[in-house]
């Protein structure tokens, strides 16, 4: 019994460490359970809006953007009857970075897609597994496929706009970063795919646009942020550094739609970002709703139809589209 006892003492000591270890010198633990929460409230999302989805949209889904990558895939969907005219929307998922998936937004996509659109939904490969700046590189790489591809998918290659939602701006205000200025692309030593007379516009919903040094307490936000940059100093890391352009807004910016909820963390950052670029004579349509609003407007608050706000959001959207046309 003595024996057992030690045996059992010495186990517990063992998983003790090997627990301190993990949560110490790796996210990944952190990031998986991360993933499981927000994977789970994205899956209920998009079985609510399942029965939203109109008859008639069409899927052509799991395109290798890169064929060498498993998560490097996209879907494109049209609407009803013939190819719309207007810009093929790009829409980069959120998720922290390292979660979520285009097929968890697909039915908000196809939604989208019903009111006259070409709409792509990007895959891309998730931290911890890949880090920055993966994400950004395959995001770019799938535009590339997408003109390459223009005739075969009745896409429109000479406009684009790109889209997403919560981490989805980050990645694609990058990606428009390196369209617009060559620097930047030097900088992050990659070849843009796009010119920049074929970037149309940008559609944000909920979006980061830079690092709060106060919101870094927050566990959650500090294991997305340590599982992307690879480096639990991401705070001082100079190559993660390059991921926040706010100082490189300026008046080449193509018109911009901005959407947040009234109680979202990241309510500041979107209208900050909607202010700088409007100070420079960009175009910016707007759907932020006040702080006051009762009952309040979440995160994500764009994937609940339920919502009458959700709703005005998404024709706000499709008007702001509408106008690029």
């Amino acid at each position: 019994m003595k024996q057992f006892i030690l045996w059992a003492l010495g186990l517990a000591v063992v998983a003790s460490a090997a627990l301190f270890f993990a949560y110490t010198y790796t996210p990944w633990p952190r990031a998986l359970r991360v993933r499981f929460d927000y994977d789970g409230d994205s899956k209920t999302a998009s079985e609510r809006l399942a029965p939203l989805v109109p008859a008639g949209v069409t899927s052509t889904l799991d395109l290798p953007y890169e064929p060498s990558i498993s998560d490097a895939r996209l879907d494109v969907f049209h609407p009803p009857g013939t190819v719309p005219k207007g810009p093929t929307v790009v829409w980069v998922h959120g998720g922290g970075w390292l979660s979520g998936s285009k097929d968890l937004v697909a039915n908000y996509l196809k939604i989208l897609a019903s009111k006259g659109f070409t709409v792509v939904g990007v895959g891309y490969s998730l931290a911890p597994g890949a880090t920055y700046p993966t994400p950004v590189r395959q995001v770019n790489a799938a535009l590339g496929y997408l003109v390459k591809n223009a005739a075969r998918l009745k896409i429109d290659p000479s406009r684009f706009v790109l889209a997403g939602d919560s981490a989805g701006p980050q990645i694609a205000l990058q990606v428009a970063t390196m369209i617009l200025q060559p620097s930047y692309a030097q900088l992050m030593d990659m070849q843009p795919t796009l010119k920049k007379e074929q970037l149309a516009g940008l559609l944000f919903f909920c979006g980061l646009y830079w690092i709060d040094p106060a919101d870094v307490s927050n566990s959650y936000f500090q294991t997305e942020l340590w599982a992307y940059s690879g480096t639990k100093d991401f705070l001082g890391d100079k190559r993660f550094a390059t991921a926040w352009v706010m100082d490189r807004l300026n008046g080449d910016f193509p018109p911009t739609f901005v959407s947040v909820g009234s109680e979202d963390g990241l309510r500041p950052q979107s209208i900050a970002f909607a202010d700088k670029l409007e100070k420079s004579g960009v175009r910016v349509a707007r759907a932020i709703f006040p702080a006051d609003l009762k009952p309040p407007l979440y995160h994500e608050f764009q994937f609940d139809l339920r919502r009458e706000e959700a709703r005005q959001a998404l024709d706000k959207a499709v008007e702001f589209l509408k106008s690029l046309q």
